[in-house]
């Protein structure tokens, strides 16, 4: 029997739907439940073949139990060793180069200094910072965020030098990245799902948190929907990542991709509402019964490897050995 396990912390009514859903459809050998976890030992591999991962990024036990999960062959969605590396000004970087639209971003130093460091540290930080480029760059009105954060939290809503420096002197020891404000129009939240499934929700960040998701909207430019869901899948694929989700915030008729570290999106039904949850839950389903055909999967024992790289083709390590050999 192949086992999905759904590793999760406060939220409700998505893992336990995940969990029904896939043993409602009785596919035989396969069956799923809440991942339980104690003492991990080194030399036993985790009994699931599968695991969805909604927390781990939270918890630095289940981030290690899931890597050493992973070394054993179990499947994770989403990949725990480049979750671990990922940032979001890494994000914005890898996006320019790949063609999609992003606002002018900088990533800043630290206010204060991180935990067991001193000025002495600092000593390759230009000093002082050239304020005036920075805002040259990315202008007057933009959002102060953290570079590896989620959930709004400490994000700050730019319009003036004197709030942006209030806000900086709150960041504390987070490392901030400071990116200009998109005058948007429309504004869409994109579950992403295997790589190949795409779902546009309509969605305004301006609203009430239960109110983001946009009931009843209008109808949208078909030109403008089929450049979002092209370069979500750009996006994600170029991460690696299974499950995400991608916002694009359009203004003069360019989405500009905003938010795409998101490898534990909001599934709640509470703030997604019924159709949106309901998409989201078959999608996972059906991805994570599709993976269990695909346990074990052992990486190759190689950094690249664990990062989602692809191995070497045999036939190249060969060829390469053959010319080796015939240059002596």
């Amino acid at each position: 029997m192949k086992k999905i396990g759904v590793l999760f912390g406060m939220e409700n009514s998505f893992p336990g739907a995940l969990v029904e859903h896939i043993n409602a459809r009785n596919i035989e050998g396969v069956t799923a439940e809440f991942v339980e976890v104690g003492a991990v030992h080194l030399d036993k591999a985790p009994k699931y073949a599968v695991i969805v991962d909604r927390i781990s990024h939270d918890i630095p036990f289940y981030r290690a139990f899931l890597k050493h999960a992973a070394i054993n062959g179990t499947i994770i969605i989403n990949n725990p060793f480049w979750w671990s590396a990922d940032d979001k000004f890494f994000n914005y970087t890898l996006a320019a180069k790949l063609g999609v639209a992003v606002p002018p971003t900088v990533i800043l130093p630290h206010k204060q200094h991180p935990d067991s460091t001193t000025d002495r540290s600092m000593r390759n930080l230009e000093y002082p910072l050239n304020w005036d480029a920075v805002f040259d760059y990315v202008g007057l009105d933009g959002f102060l965020k953290p570079v590896d954060g989620g959930g709004w939290k400490d994000v700050y809503h730019i319009r003036s030098r004197e709030e942006f420096f209030r806000a900086y002197d709150q960041s504390r020891d987070l490392c901030m990245t400071y990116q200009k404000t998109v005058d948007f129009k429309e504004y869409f939240r994109c579950y992403v799902v295997g790589q190949k499934r795409v779902h546009i929700m309509p969605y305004d960040p301006r609203r009430p948190h239960a109110e983001r998701y946009v009931q009843n909207p209008p109808e949208y430019d078909k030109k403008l929907l089929k450049r979002i869901e092209k370069d979500a899948l750009t996006l994600c694929r170029a991460l690696g990542y299974d499950l995400n989700t991608v916002e694009f915030a359009v203004e003069n008729g360019i989405p500009y991709a905003i938010d795409f570290m998101n490898p534990a999106p909001d599934a709640g039904l509470e703030s997604v509402g019924q159709a949106n949850f309901d998409w989201i839950v078959r999608e996972v389903a059906d991805l994570a019964i599709a993976k269990t055909k695909l346990y074990p999967q052992v990486p190759e024992l190689r950094g690249a490897a664990f990062l989602g790289a692809e191995p070497t083709p045999a036939k190249v390590v060969k060829k390469s050995a053959a010319k080796k050999t015939a240059a002596k």
